[in-house]
């Protein structure tokens, strides 16, 4: 298959000098790095797992409760409410 690249001037100049030390053409060097970026990239997609926290209880302080959240507020702020 026939197709355009665009490769970055670093990369174009690399893979050159690479072709040119091997004796290999570079398009055999583009493909042979494709493949192994392709290989790379489909282990790692299946290596990663969502990030997940495990929940622990807090609880509530003894005399405080749910049902007045000004209270709780107050309480968190250092207020005496009264």
């Amino acid at each position: 298959m026939r197709t355009t690249l665009t490769l970055d001037t670093d990369v174009a100049l690399r893979i050159k000098e690479d072709a040119a030390r091997l004796g290999k053409p570079v398009r055999h060097l583009i493909n042979e790095a494709l493949r192994e970026g392709l290989a790379v990239l489909g282990t790692r997609s299946r290596e990663v797992r969502p990030y997940q926290t495990q929940p622990k209880p807090l609880g509530l302080r003894a005399g405080l409760s749910y049902d007045c959240t000004s209270e709780l507020l107050a309480s968190a702020e250092g207020e005496d409410f009264s």
